[in-house]
């Protein structure tokens, strides 16, 4: 759970560089040619082959914990500790669920569309993944539909970066505090990078 979580975490971080190129005022030209390296260069197919696993590997690990927990917490011989981590357990199970609902829905609107329902340019080659993103941002539903999920996935992420350095054995008295400052700057500045992006476009289609 926690080396899986750590891998999605160091993907957000590719993918919020890769979608900054959506704010490029080149009319989306740098942002389709980064979609068209990262479905094409062979090694980065193979790595997201990899994301895939990780996310359905992340989330069943995630759902046995949360039913160990609920089974845990029935029993007479329970201690606090095991209500404690079953209440945890049950925030990061609920978060994880709308985060993995959110993902299909993201991946079906802009995933799909770059695999199956958008054609390659006759001369360039390159599919206008920009255009469709712009789209979709245009309206205000996908727009604070899509900053909800962002603040749902800061919290997962808030949670899950502490609790995966502690679940490595990597909780120190020392750095501990110092963990915590991180994974809650890095759970904050990630989601509002993420955020961001779809409220400046749908500005920008107002104008």
């Amino acid at each position: 759970m926690s080396l899986t979580g750590l891998f999605l975490c160091s993907f957000l971080v590719i993918h919020l560089i890769g979608n900054f190129q959506l704010l490029y005022n080149d009319g989306g030209v740098a942002f389709n040619e980064y979609a068209k390296f990262m479905t094409s260069f062979a090694p980065i197919k193979i790595v997201s082959y990899g994301l895939y696993g990780s996310i359905l590997l992340h989330a069943l690990v995630g759902i046995g914990i949360f039913l160990q927990n609920r089974k845990a917490k029935g029993s007479k011989y329970a201690v606090r500790t095991n209500k404690n981590n079953s209440k945890a357990a049950g925030r990061m199970a609920l978060w994880g669920s709308i985060m993995f609902v959110f993902i299909i829905w993201h991946m079906s609107m802009f995933w799909a569309a770059m695999k199956f329902r958008l054609k390659p340019d006759a001369e360039t080659g390159v599919k206008d993944l920009y255009a469709e993103v712009v789209g979709a941002f245009s309206h205000e539903w996908v727009v604070l539909l899509y900053v909800l999920s962002m603040v749902v996935i800061a919290l997962h992420l808030n949670h899950g970066f502490q609790s995966a350095f502690q679940t490595l054995g990597l909780n120190h008295k020392k750095y501990t505090p110092l963990i915590k400052v991180v994974g809650t700057a890095f759970s904050i500045l990630v989601c509002l990078g993420f955020a961001i992006i779809p409220i400046v476009m749908y500005i920008q289609s107002m104008n």
